[in-house]
């Protein structure tokens, strides 16, 4: 009993591990991903009172209160609805016995403490999250600029000098193009599932 509780003091108690995909079926994880749809783990950390689970679809954190409860909190995040940023990976020093990997994913803060000796797998994860921030936001960056440049051709259409018959075609005919570009833009450049990217990165 001394132990655990000088683990928990000590922070010694969440320092994770990296799960290998022979055991993902044992985690607490695997039961909230959606296998109907195809989706599919990649890479899952589990430290004694949560997991980490990252799926070609979404992050998906089994949050626990301590390491000396069973109370879990489900949290999922989709790629496509949570941006992930600021990703960083910290290597250890001579006395560390972790590594850490951070990110945001949305406005959340993602801070997950690793055992130092599993840090290449590690960087695998990394190389995979910082891609898919690169991605999301160079595909952000499309879309405004694509919405932002139908924006400014409808602007002009108003203030064209054509008669009124001419102009109500005219804009349905505009309204008509700008919403199956952008419905064609927003499958190209919104993605959801970064599965390809997870194998290209991942060696585990």
């Amino acid at each position: 009993m001394f132990k655990k509780i000088a683990a928990d003091a000590l922070g010694l108690s969440d320092i994770g591990t990296i799960i290998q995909p022979s055991d993902f079926d044992k985690t607490d994880a695997d039961d909230y991903v959606m296998h109907e749809d195809q989706e599919k783990i990649y890479f899952l950390i589990k430290t004694k009172a949560d997991e980490y689970c990252f799926t070609n679809l979404a992050i998906i954190h089994v949050d626990g209160t301590s390491a000396a409860s069973s109370k879990r909190t489900l949290k999922r995040y989709p790629y496509s609805q949570h941006k992930i940023s600021g990703v960083m990976l910290e290597t250890a020093g001579k006395l560390d016995m972790d590594v850490e990997i951070k990110f945001h994913i949305g406005n959340v803060k993602i801070d997950i403490d690793v055992r130092k000796d599993q840090i290449e797998q590690l960087k695998d994860l990394y190389k995979a999250l910082l891609q898919i921030s690169e991605i999301t936001y160079e595909n952000g960056i499309t879309l405004d600029f694509a919405s932002q440049s139908l924006d400014k051709a409808v602007s002009v259409l108003q203030n064209a000098r054509t008669d009124d018959n001419n102009l109500a075609d005219t804009y349905k005919g505009l309204t008509d193009f700008s919403f199956q570009w952008l419905t064609s833009a927003r499958e190209k450049y919104h993605e959801k599932d970064f599965g390809a990217i997870f194998e290209k990165y991942i060696n585990n």
